[in-house]
C-alpha cells in the first residue's frame, strides 16, 4: 500500500463492537490483541509438529466508568461467574470490525466467552479530568472467523 493512500476496504483500529446475547452492545475504548496459539508437540527428532488444537484465548478490554448501561451489564455478567456460578456465565460473543465507510469487513465469533477479571481504575487526586476506565479480562474457548 502506498503511504498516504487509504484503500476503501481499510479496517481502522477504532471501529469495532462486541455483541453478546443478553448484554447491550459493547463498544470498548481499547481491546488488546486477541492471540490464538496452535498447540504444538515436540517430536523425538527435536522438531515441532502441530498438536491440532488451539488454546483458549484471553484478552483485555477497557470501558469508561461513566458508560452506565455497559458497566452495569458487564458487572452483572462478571457476577455470573462467581459462586454460585450460573450455567449461563459462558456466552457467545460476536466481534464486528468495520471499515472506514462503516461496512462490516471482519467478524469473529468468540464461543465460551466470559469475564475472569475486573480492574477498577487507579485514582489520583492530581489527575485533572482523564476519564475513569475499568479494565475487563476475558477468556474464550476459540476465535472463529465468520
Amino acid at each position: 500500500m502506498l503511504k498516504g493512500i487509504i484503500q476503501p476496504n481499510h479496517i481502522p483500529l477504532n471501529k469495532f463492537q462486541l455483541f453478546i446475547v443478553g448484554v447491550p452492545p459493547i463498544t470498548f475504548v481499547t481491546v488488546s490483541g486477541i492471540e490464538e496459539v496452535l498447540q504444538t508437540v515436540d517430536m523425538p527428532d527435536r522438531t515441532k509438529a502441530s498438536g491440532g488444537q488451539t488454546n483458549p484465548v484471553e484478552f483485555q478490554a477497557q470501558t469508561m466508568m461513566h458508560h452506565l448501561v455497559e458497566r452495569i451489564a458487564l458487572e452483572a455478567w462478571f457476577k455470573e461467574g462467581q459462586d454460585p456460578v450460573t450455567p449461563t456465565y459462558k456466552k457467545i460473543g460476536t466481534l464486528i470490525l468495520k471499515g472506514i465507510q462503516d461496512n462490516v469487513l471482519a467478524t469473529y465469533t468468540l464461543p465460551g466467552l466470559f469475564i475472569f477479571n475486573r480492574k477498577l481504575p487507579d485514582f489520583d487526586i492530581a489527575d485533572e479530568g482523564n476519564p475513569a476506565m475499568a479494565e475487563w479480562s476475558f477468556s474464550a474457548d476459540d476465535v472463529l472467523p465468520i
